[in-house]
């Protein structure tokens, strides 16, 4: 603790991101990224970019990038927000959509979800309510319905499918919290980071809702989908009134939030979407196979529609989710474990490539039957 930090600085507990190691080569399936490289054309944007203009300021409001989102989902480009990956874009929906001081009303979202959101919600000051999941990890849209009607709630945030259990939200129970949210006039934030990755007719992206509910907000970025976690490239779409809010707390903050080149490949990464449906399907088919796998060699594996999965080890061969995740580290191999109530026994492991996949499987193999 510095004596030169204020007291809100002293105060917060920064979000903790994925081990990126440099001292030795792992395996890493401990961040989510997508397995495979982004599209040819991309990259060919990317260098076709890197000119001399790079002297000049990159356009503030994004504008192609925008225009071209909104071509291939069917809005207007004022109904489409760009910035510098989706966790800036939250933290600028955090600032924008949810009310600060009035602890009678909260922002709910669950307990077991992407762990940025409480943070989010101490650096603006947002009073808020974790909601338990159900004993299967799932969402529990009744309880937030009922705080709906009784005036508790400020606004939602969902992660869907939800990180860290990859366990998504259906499209049904999305309508009906944006429904009753509405009548509230507060918001619903869809944090669609792996979206692209959901294979269950039920659970697709909620973009179909936009036209219903002006109270709405879809949350996306293209580290996973496209893969360019490298690259820092999200975007939002929403009513234009939702946009113009996230637009009003970026121009306070930063204005020249994307860089040349990331909005010339992130441009190139919409508009090639035929590329991203292919490798993402093997991400989807892999996910399928391994699920299938730990199952048989007894890991409880929770239901993803991600670009990872959820799985405790057998509790009857002795090992702890700690003990798993330090075994696995130990033979090169990197995964998430989160040290928190209820989830303790659980690894999250990203999906990489099938031979990836193949050397994490011969290893959960060797941990459980070692002697």
């Amino acid at each position: 603790m510095s004596v030169y930090w204020n007291e809100k600085t002293r105060q917060l507990k920064p979000y903790i991101p994925g081990e990126q190691p440099r001292d030795r080569k792992y395996m890493k399936l401990n961040t989510n990224e997508n397995p495979y490289p982004p599209s040819p054309k991309v990259i060919e944007a990317i260098q076709k970019a890197a000119n001399e203009r790079l002297k000049l300021y990159p356009d503030p409001t994004c504008l192609e990038l925008r225009e071209t989102i909104a071509a291939r989902f069917g809005f207007k480009a004022e109904e489409v927000f760009a910035g510098n990956g989706s966790d800036e874009i939250l933290a600028f929906a955090f600032a924008s959509c949810f009310e600060t001081g009035d602890r009678e009303k909260l922002l709910l979202f669950p307990d077991i979800t992407y762990s940025f959101y409480p943070v989010y919600a101490k650096l603006w000051d947002i009073p808020f309510a974790q909601i338990p999941v159900k004993d299967d990890f799932s969402v529990d849209s009744g309880v937030y319905l009922e705080m709906i009607s009784q005036g508790k709630s400020s606004g939602i945030i969902f992660s869907n499918p939800n990180a860290p259990t990859g366990i998504a939200i259906t499209l049904e129970e999305l309508r009906k919290t944006a429904a009753a949210l509405e009548k509230h006039k507060q918001v619903l934030i869809v944090d669609e980071a792996y979206i692209a990755f959901a294979d269950e007719k039920d659970t697709g992206t909620a973009i179909p809702l936009l036209k219903e509910f002006p109270n709405l907000l879809i949350v996306r970025t293209l580290s996973k989908e496209a893969s360019l976690a490298g690259l820092r490239a999200g975007y939002a779409i929403g009513s234009e009134e939702l946009i113009e809010g996230l637009c009003r707390i970026r121009d306070c903050f930063n204005s020249y939030t994307m860089d040349r080149l990331a909005l010339e490949g992130a441009s190139a990464a919409i508009r090639d979407a035929a590329y991203y449906k292919e490798i993402n399907s093997r991400v989807i088919a892999t996910r399928r196979r391994v699920a299938s796998q730990l199952k048989a060699l007894g890991f409880n594996v929770l239901p993803s529609q991600s670009t990872f999965l959820f799985a405790a080890p057998p509790a009857e061969k002795g090992k702890s989710g700690q003990e798993f995740f330090t075994a696995l580290r130990e033979r090169g191999i990197l995964v998430r474990h989160f040290n928190k109530p209820r989830i303790a026994d659980f690894l999250r492991i990203s999906m990489g490539t099938d031979e990836e996949m193949d050397t994490f499987l011969s290893a959960c193999g060797e941990i459980i039957n070692k002697k």
